[in-house]
């Protein structure tokens, strides 16, 4: 399925990235894990097509005090922090900003695993091949905590799949992992938002909702 421009919504862009990724379809050892909260519904697109559990992998960016959009560094689950040292050179931001900013998000991270996850086990990714999704990269910082997060839990493969992002953003990550899935990398890049018809903010019962429904439809 070619990705139309705009594109109409996360669910079109999940639909569009299952087919790019259909290769992984029918193995037993395939997860999808999604970057909540935009990316769970394209995340959620992916796992029915392939046929793979969906989880989700907590990631917190790290933005700049003052310019909160432009990412400084990201956190993820297990305490695991990347930094843009660019960003932080250039801009001079100092250590003590810099964890004010990670606590705060560190809180909003927690909070989340609490409200995704509850009572829920992480899931076991040693051996497994791992599709990290999202609805779309910028700097690709968040993606970059998330990839080493998952990495410390010793998978076969990591594969990143997002819908659009800028070519630098790509070429960063590629040799993080074993594949990056991305049909739409303009060389105009403002923000995710812009290559979208419809980018309604995801919310946290929307989450909830196709996390349940995905566990569901798979069964135990």
């Amino acid at each position: 399925m070619e990705l139309p421009v705009p594109i109409p919504n996360r669910h079109a862009a999940g639909q569009a990235l299952a087919e790019a990724l259909k290769s992984y379809a029918g193995r037993d050892d395939v997860i999808v894990l999604a970057l909540p909260r935009g990316g769970v519904p394209v995340a959620a697109e992916v796992a029915r097509a392939l046929g793979a559990p969906l989880d989700v992998m907590l990631v917190r960016k790290l933005g700049l005090p003052g310019h909160a959009e432009l990412a400084m560094g990201a956190i993820a689950s297990g305490g695991v922090r990347v930094m843009n040292d660019d960003v932080v050179r250039r801009l001079g931001v100092s250590p003590a900003a810099i964890e004010a900013v990670a606590e705060a998000e560190g809180r909003e991270l927690a909070r989340r695993e609490r409200v995704y996850r509850g009572e829920r086990p992480w899931p076991d990714l040693k051996g497994r091949c791992v599709i990290l999704v999202d609805d779309g990269l910028a700097t690709g910082a968040t993606m970059h905590a998330a990839i080493d997060a998952v990495r410390a839990q010793q998978p076969d493969c990591i594969v990143v799949a997002v819908p659009v992002a800028p070519p630098d953003t790509v070429r960063t990550l590629e040799p993080l992992v074993d594949e990056v899935v991305c049909p739409l990398q303009p060389e105009s890049f403002m923000a995710i938002g812009q290559w979208y018809r419809d980018f309604t903010q995801t919310s946290d019962d929307e989450v909830l909702t196709l996390l349940d429904e995905l566990a569901e439809s798979q069964g135990p």
